[in-house]
């Protein structure tokens, strides 16, 4: 992918199975969230090419996009800190209501309002339980509001309502930002369990786990404006210009909506 300022990344190759975990590694700035956004069909890349549960890309970025989903992207699906979980919830079940596909309900069953409410519910309660999420252990439980859950719960929440579609490829960004060793401890065992389960996890991380497949991408050099920096074996290249390190991702990410 190219930005503005050169390009975001480069050079990077990875086969994954269904079911993998994927760990995009590198320091702040260096191209992971646009990398993470590409790979589920959000961003157009300029050069090079992808498959992802059987299609191209960047040629068919909407087929991608209904067999992914995102986890806590910051900027693009950030829970909103003024809402509660139930709210969060209801959101997402709305959205389920007028689409239903994942929700296995013949075409009569979607037009039964209680039949559609009562497989929301047990969906909820499914994703739920998957991500970990203990309503009751919340202070407030499912009036909770987001600004008052701790880190691991907040991304519990996301997963959450990420899972309702039953994507067969799960992003998620920073996943270890602002976490304690026992808090990565801790969520690096939930992806695992997702992707033991069918899911291809990708995670934007500063330091992969061990049994991750990674993909590393690489800070810019200090080097003239401009100039690009060679990009190694897996890793990506960036443009370095001033302080203006993280201004390939801002560029990127200001199109994303567009693809």
């Amino acid at each position: 992918m190219k930005g503005p300022r050169g390009p975001v990344f480069q050079g990077l190759e990875l086969d994954a199975a269904p079911g993998s975990l994927v760990a995009v590694e590198g320091p702040s700035g260096s191209g992971r969230t646009c990398l993470l956004l590409a790979l589920t069909g959000r961003m157009r890349t300029s050069e090079g090419s992808a498959r992802v549960g059987g299609h191209p890309l960047p040629g068919r970025l909407a087929a991608v996009r209904r067999i992914s989903a995102l986890g806590p992207v910051q900027g693009v699906s950030e829970l909103d800190p003024a809402l509660t979980v139930a709210e969060h919830l209801r959101e997402r079940a709305l959205l389920e209501r007028r689409f239903g596909a994942s929700l296995g309900l013949s075409g009569t069953d979607r037009l039964r309002p209680g039949r559609r409410r009562a497989a929301v519910r047990a969906r909820a309660e499914e994703c739920l339980a998957a991500a970990g999420l203990d309503l009751g252990a919340l202070p407030k439980g499912a009036r909770t509001a987001v600004r008052d859950l701790e880190r691991v719960e907040s991304l519990r929440l996301s997963l959450a309502l990420a899972l309702f579609g039953r994507p067969r490829l799960l992003a998620l960004d920073d996943v270890d930002l602002k976490l304690s060793d026992a808090g990565r401890a801790e969520v690096w065992e939930l992806l695992r369990g997702l992707a033991r389960g069918g899911t291809t996890v990708l995670a934007v991380c500063s330091e992969a786990p061990a049994d991750a497949l990674v993909l590393r991408t690489r800070e810019p050099c200090p080097q003239g404006p401009g100039e690009p920096v060679a990009s190694g074996d897996g890793v990506s290249g960036t443009t370095y210009d001033g302080d203006e390190d993280e201004g390939q991702d801002r560029d990127a990410l200001a199109t994303t909506r567009r693809a």
